[in-house]
């Protein structure tokens, strides 16, 4: 056989067998590891209030094995697998009012990991005593807050406010909690957000239309960096509407969207908030979940998709059970950042200038992780202690027929001129910021002009 015509051909199979290595320094997160350190610094959701019982649950948060349970007086803790005595299970503790019961030698732990009871030892021990004063069940505070239970497993000295996102509290939302698992390192899925590009392929042209036939209008991209808030745009033409979508993160693993099924691009809206409010948790660094609300109202998606179908689609375009040839034929965001494998080979990846999101969001974790390490607390959410935390994870729909100049010129600069807006009013009571936000779209659109200049 002739093998000239494969010599002429530049295949590269034997050049590139080398895999390449991962990013260590944001994939690793377990206690010992500099990303670690800094997750630890924040507020995570660890579980769905509704998988929270009397009957201990093992769970695995940041590499960590750790047991939730309920007391029987209704109150959660969170504690470590590992009795202190012999390390035997938690999972096998025996909740009661007080709190958790080890169910080896009956030694008895309260919600913050105090020894109440050694009632195998003898009472007069001074050395069971002396334990019981000197030691603890390693446990971590929580706060349960509409479905979702969240915990800090950093330093208590360290301990910040709990983060009071405006999306919390849209008038007339009914919001969901809800979890997805992914088999897959938290970056992969993380990277998701700041990628406004993939959502026009994976959710409009790779697969059937999973959510509006606008999904598949390749926009114009622009981002906003602002803090530790980052905003990916995509900015659609669709005939003579123009359709900007915000996607949001705010480090270091808080992520909103525009709607799902709410928004076309076809009819004006002005200012409708995001699908899903949803944080990212790293179980381990093979391993990690969405835990979330899926939002539903005049604001958020319709109200047909509040159930455990529909919150997948809202999550990842497709449904969570299926087969592989059903995968293979209409991929969602499951497939795609679990078939990296289960931590990405990201030195092989090639960014281009529509990945420039991940790019700076990558960029200021890695920073925040090294000032850390050199002492210097991350930045929170909240700039104020007690503030409402702005969100604009969104989607705006304003009639504006093409002009007479260049169009994708206009649709950017129709982009620009709303986030800028909505910047400016950043400041105001948060009743009066939405109105004002939705007043001045309304006479944008009315009037035809879209350059605040």
């Amino acid at each position: 056989m002739n093998n000239d015509n494969f010599n002429n051909q530049d295949f590269r199979g034997y050049k590139q067998a080398i895999v390449p290595k991962i990013d260590e320094q944001l994939a690793r997160t377990n206690s010992s590891t500099s990303c670690g350190e800094y997750l630890r610094r924040y507020w995570h959701p660890v579980a769905l209030t509704s998988e929270v019982s009397e009957v201990p649950k093992e769970i695995r948060i940041l590499g960590e094995d750790l047991v939730i349970f309920k007391t029987t007086k209704g109150n959660i803790g969170l504690v470590h697998k590992a009795c202190p005595h012999r390390r035997a299970s938690m999972a096998y503790g025996k909740t009661e009012e007080r709190g958790i019961r080890c169910c080896y030698h009956g030694w008895l732990f309260s919600l913050s990991g105090e020894i109440l009871e050694t009632p195998g030892e003898d009472s007069d021990s001074k050395q069971a005593a002396k334990l019981r004063e000197t030691f603890k069940l390693g446990a971590y505070p929580v706060i349960e807050f509409n479905g979702l239970v969240f915990s800090y497993l950093g330093p208590m000295n360290k301990i910040p406010e709990f983060p009071h996102y405006d999306a919390f509290e849209i008038p007339g939302n009914i919001s969901s909690p809800y979890r997805i698992n992914y088999n897959c390192n938290w970056i992969q899925v993380l990277d998701a957000i700041m990628d406004p590009v993939h959502t026009s392929f994976l959710h409009g042209q790779s697969s059937e239309i999973q959510f509006s036939e606008g999904f598949a209008e390749v926009g114009e991209i622009e981002f906003f960096e602002r803090g530790i808030q980052y905003l990916g745009c995509n900015t659609r033409r669709i005939d003579d509407n123009v359709w900007v979508r915000v996607n949001e993160l705010i480090l270091p693993n808080f992520t909103q969207a525009g709607a799902a099924f709410a928004a076309d691009g076809t009819k004006s809206k002005y200012f409708g908030r995001s699908s899903f409010t949803r944080w990212v948790v790293p179980i381990d660094d093979h391993h990690c979940v969405a835990l979330a609300w899926a939002n539903f109202g005049e604001r958020g998606d319709p109200i047909e998709y509040n159930n455990q179908e529909g919150f997948e689609r809202i999550e990842a375009g497709e449904i969570t059970n299926r087969t592989l040839d059903e995968k293979q034929k209409n991929p969602g965001d499951a497939e795609a950042v679990e078939g990296m494998g289960s931590i990405s080979s990201h030195k092989g990846e090639h960014l281009m200038p529509t990945d420039k999101g991940i790019m700076i969001y990558r960029r200021r974790i890695r920073n925040l992780i090294n000032s850390l390490e050199e002492g210097q607390e991350p930045p929170q959410p909240q700039k104020i202690k007690g503030e409402v935390i702005r969100t604009n994870g969104q989607d705006t729909v304003l009639r504006a027929p093409k002009r007479n100049k260049n169009d994708r010129e206009f649709v950017k600069l129709i982009c620009s001129s709303i986030m800028e807006m909505q910047f400016d009013l950043e400041d105001m009571p948060l009743k009066d910021r939405d109105n004002s936000i939705i007043k001045n779209l309304q006479e944008m659109e009315k009037g035809g002009k879209f350059d605040r200049k």
